[in-house]
């Protein structure tokens, strides 16, 4: 089966985002949990146990990471190039925070000297809270639109600067992924950890869910009322070849609510963000840990489709040039690359998938206080 090109463009912008999802749903409860280490643990002991939570399993969410970049490096090169071009300075603030997770995790335990692992505490903190953090500033930026133009030869050019980036819709967008994670990482902790962090961790729970539910509802009402969105005016057929510069774009109040409009389906989206996060924490409330996680990750899943159908066709709007903006119709790699790359996600992300499945049924059970002083010396 051979599938046209115009109905590639749009699987792989859905697949883009459920490889977003499955990164954020694994290594985001990581990243949460990491961000609570110096908190919800009171003790060497009880951090000990956090870290044990993740040990088995943070280079393995990492996977999902590593995927997703690279589906947007092959199915949409022209985002990739102007996206890590304009924001390379957060870039490589994430990979620098990001470089404290495996030391900190292989290494913190290593030394018993209680400097040496408060300070490796306090890295797989920012190893956590920064990723987060940034990636939400990310996205806030994307829907803001970004400082890029292209030249005649398709030479994409920043015009912007890392702190403004920091913008207060971005630095709004930073704190609902920051805390949705942060929900997320502490449900985990209350599935995976014993007394004392799990009693910890529902409270946490509880707090950081709230956060999510108003946060992410102020940015609804901000992105309606006060936030111009992109309109196409005029472009060229979906199926034909990529070309950015072939079309008119307008900016135009409201426009990012108007595909609820179209398609009034979307609006399941944000409502699952909603109700995943009350759910979280009426779950978290009632002990019930697995379910509190199952809604976290249902409402992370319902917050990002919100971007991606507000946004949609989309992916990286200009606020210099709104002509040469990016969609997913004039983005993408060649008819070829796509069919190639998809039959290849047809393989493998089962095969991921499964041996993910196992990893975590194989290694699951909840770490204590006594299984850190039964095996002080093998233990993370």
């Amino acid at each position: 089966m051979i599938l046209d090109y115009e109905t590639l463009k749009l699987v792989w912008w859905l697949l883009v985002g459920v490889l977003l999802i499955g990164f954020v749903i694994t290594d985001g409860f990581d990243m949460g949990a990491g961000a609570l280490l110096p908190f919800l643990g009171r003790s060497d002991e009880e951090r000990r146990v956090i870290i044990n939570t993740l040990g088995p399993h943070w280079d393995g969410n990492q996977v999902w990471f590593i995927t997703a970049g690279g589906a947007i490096f092959a199915a949409w090169p022209a985002v990739y190039a102007a996206a890590f071009s304009g924001f390379y300075v957060a870039m490589l603030l994430v990979l620098f925070a990001l470089f404290f997770r495996p030391v900190g995790f292989d290494y913190r335990s290593k030394v018993e000297d209680p400097r040496w692992r408060s300070a490796w505490d306090w890295g797989l903190f920012v190893g956590g809270a920064v990723p987060a953090l940034l990636f939400g500033v990310a996205f806030g930026n994307l829907i803001l639109g970004v400082p890029f133009e292209y030249d005649t030869f398709l030479r994409p050019t920043y015009t912007g600067s890392f702190f403004g980036l920091l913008r207060p819709f971005a630095l709004l967008a930073g704190v609902v992924s920051l805390s949705m994670l942060i929900m997320h990482g502490a449900t985990w902790l209350q599935l995976r950890a014993g007394q004392p962090i799990e009693a910890r961790a529902r409270k946490t729970v509880m707090v950081a869910g709230s956060a999510v539910i108003v946060s992410f509802g102020v940015a609804g009402i901000w992105l309606a009322l006060g936030i111009p969105g992109y309109e196409i005016v005029s472009m060229p057929a979906t199926d034909a070849l990529p070309n950015p510069l072939a079309k008119e774009v307008v900016q135009a109040e409201g426009a990012w609510m108007a595909n609820y409009g179209r398609y009034p389906w979307m609006i399941l989206a944000p409502m699952l963000g909603f109700v995943g996060a009350l759910g979280a924490i009426l779950m978290a409330g009632a002990k019930r840990p697995g379910l509190a996680f199952t809604s976290s990750a249902a409402s992370m899943s319902g917050i990002i489709f919100t971007a991606g159908f507000s946004m949609f066709p989309f992916i990286m709007p200009s606020i210099t040039v709104p002509d040469v903006s990016l969609t997913m119709w004039d983005a993408p790699s060649s008819h070829l690359t796509l069919t190639v790359m998809f039959w290849a996600a047809v393989i493998f992300v089962p095969i991921i998938l499964a041996y993910t499945v196992w990893c975590y049924r194989a290694l699951w059970g909840r770490t204590t206080v006594e299984f850190i002083r039964e095996h002080n010396y093998d233990a993370y």
